[in-house]
């Protein structure tokens, strides 16, 4: 079974990558920040080029067609700057965004040919970067959901990256999944989350956490100035002791924050996927991300891109 802090320690070059889309590239980076100073690492980070609708108003993640200003490193993957934006618009992604905060490059991963291909684009980028670890931070604990959750409301980008994560872990590749802000996505509650963690743990598979620390606090709350994100705050929120219920999204979505929401979980992907990957497991074989879609709607799951078609369709 893994075991996150002898991986964190050994790894000299990790790729650290948000896996739910728009912010969580701010939940990739604590995981960074932490390995990069107290590990003394040279972390990389990067996400998904899957905005929210307040930012994107397209459904769906942006294809690699569609974006401008990005390196290529590998099919389906990016290297992004501080100007990589979609083709033809002003809508900068939230790698981006951290590019500029950084002040050096991060990864940009398009998800549209289904987890396979997710898989193999991350193995040829991790190869031409020289990195040495991958580890996936979702943020809010979404990853861990069954599907039947009343909150859930962005399951498919998540379960498409964490199918990707087991075909590489079967490839031999050293592999992290992480889990940041414990509920603070108001989608899965964190009684739920924690639910989900005890079972992957009773399975042997919670490799370890780490909390946040005040100069990577006072960094995270740096970056969140520059990249827009709700969840990923809420945690820093946490960590400064805010507690009880709060209103993100408008206040459309009520969320229970502790101070849990302060630490990342690292769990063993094999584990994971074994014991709460139902819906990985539902679009793992799955050659398009609107294939993946139809996959989890056959078990009776609303995601987030039937909620981004179904916005636009009310827009028209």
């Amino acid at each position: 079974m893994a075991d996150a802090e002898a991986l964190l320690r050994a790894a000299k070059r990790p790729l650290v990558i948000g896996m739910g889309g728009g912010g969580d590239v701010v939940g990739a980076l604590a995981t960074a920040e932490l390995q990069r100073l107290y590990d003394g690492g040279d972390p990389l980070v990067g996400g998904i080029s899957w905005e929210r609708r307040p930012i994107d108003p397209v459904p769906g993640p942006r294809r690699v067609d569609e974006i401008e200003g990005g390196e290529p490193l590998a099919p389906g993957v990016l290297l992004a700057g501080p100007r990589t934006r979609a083709l033809g618009r002003e809508m900068y992604f939230a790698e981006a965004r951290m590019a500029a905060f950084l002040g050096r490059p991060t990864v940009l991963v398009t998800i549209e040919d289904g987890p396979a291909a997710v898989a193999d684009g991350l193995a040829g980028a991790i190869d031409h970067l020289d990195r040495d670890l991958l580890v996936l931070v979702d943020v809010g604990g979404d990853v861990l959901a069954y599907g039947d959750e009343p909150g859930l409301r962005s399951p498919l980008c998540d379960a498409v990256l964490l199918a990707a994560a087991q075909r590489l872990v079967a490839r031999g590749m050293p592999v992290l999944l992480g889990l940041f802000g414990t509920g603070c996505d108001a989608e899965l509650t964190p009684d739920e989350v924690l639910a989900r963690l005890a079972d992957v743990a009773a399975a042997g598979g919670l490799a370890g956490a780490r909390g946040l620390t005040e100069v990577v606090a006072e960094r995270l709350e740096r970056c969140i100035e520059l990249v827009p994100t709700e969840a990923s705050a809420q945690a820093v929120r946490a960590f400064r002791g805010v507690r009880g219920d709060v209103t993100i999204r408008g206040g459309a979505r009520t969320l229970e924050l502790s101070t849990v929401a302060s630490l990342t979980f690292y769990l063993d992907v094999e584990v994971t996927y074994e014991v709460v990957g139902r819906l990985a497991a539902a679009v793992s074989g799955a050659a398009s991300l609107a294939e993946a879609n139809a996959a989890l709607g056959a078990l009776g799951v609303y995601t987030e891109l039937d909620l981004e078609l179904e916005a636009a369709a009310r827009s028209q």
